[in-house]
């Protein structure tokens, strides 16, 4: 476990990061014996100052929980991170590039809950009575630690990689589609990139909902009514730059379109 100071230090450098938009050398190279737990304080630091500084929190993001992903980063198991007001963009909008790190895009679904969700035992079902309703999202990833043999401890620090999300205006109840099969077609200037089911996420896309609850439940914490869920990619991240026009082609969740400008 790491000291207060050095978590606290490590936050600090982390959001000097963030304003900057600028890339810090691997936590885990440099304090080798940092748990996952010392990982989430660092986070809870970063997430806290961003409230106190007036930072509004719209919900939570779930990272690594397909195959693809864990395979693209080497790391396997999930994670999660907080999202705020400002990082949420609707279809059709011109994302700014140099406000992040590492840009790379994935395709997922995002879940708006109409009541509290909370551990120790929810399942998959309880997820699904909790939600309001399904919509399709792009997540922008935001990485500002060096990629290079980063491990799930660098990520959680770094907010799980979270930068921003752009969302879909189709809403659909759980009960109105069989969310595994929402398919996902990527695009990169005109041209698939990658492709996808939602059932590439344990299963069914909410399923991470409930792991979530239940782990939030360790820490004495609960997901609330309101919190949009980003549950996580059911494609590889797709590398973006400057100039790129995405598209991703959600089938009967319509599609979502953006520009990186």
């Amino acid at each position: 476990m790491l000291h207060p100071d050095d978590i606290a230090a490590i936050a600090a450098e982390l959001a000097e990061a963030d304003r900057t938009y600028s890339v810090i050398p691997r936590i885990t190279a440099r304090y080798p014996d940092a748990t996952v737990e010392d990982s989430y304080a660092i986070q809870g630091v970063w997430r806290d100052q961003n409230i106190a500084a007036g930072r509004t929190l719209v919900g939570r993001k779930i990272g690594l929980t397909s195959k693809a992903m864990q395979q693209a980063t080497g790391i396997t198991e999930p994670d999660y991170g907080v999202m705020f007001d400002d990082t949420v963009y609707e279809s059709g909008a011109e994302i700014p590039v140099e406000k992040f790190s590492n840009v790379r895009i994935e395709v997922e679904l995002a879940f708006v809950l109409k009541t509290p969700l909370e551990g120790p035992d929810c399942t998959l079902d309880d997820a699904l009575a909790a939600i309001e309703y399904a919509v399709p999202a792009l997540e922008v990833l935001n990485s500002h630690i060096e990629l290079e043999g980063r491990t799930i401890v660098d990520t959680i620090s770094d907010n799980a990689a979270y930068g921003a999300m752009v969302l879909g205006s189709v809403r659909k109840r759980p009960d109105e589609i069989d969310l595994r099969w929402v398919p996902g077609v990527l695009s990169r200037n005109g041209e698939i990139e990658e492709t996808g089911v939602a059932a590439g996420v344990l299963g069914h896309p909410a399923t991470g909902v409930a792991w979530l609850a239940n782990k939030f439940h360790q820490h004495g914490a609960r997901l609330e009514a309101g919190e949009i869920i980003l549950a996580g990619s059911f494609t590889r991240p797709m590398w973006v730059s400057r100039g790129d026009t995405v598209r991703c082609d959600y089938g009967p969740m319509g599609v979502i379109e953006c520009r990186f400008v």
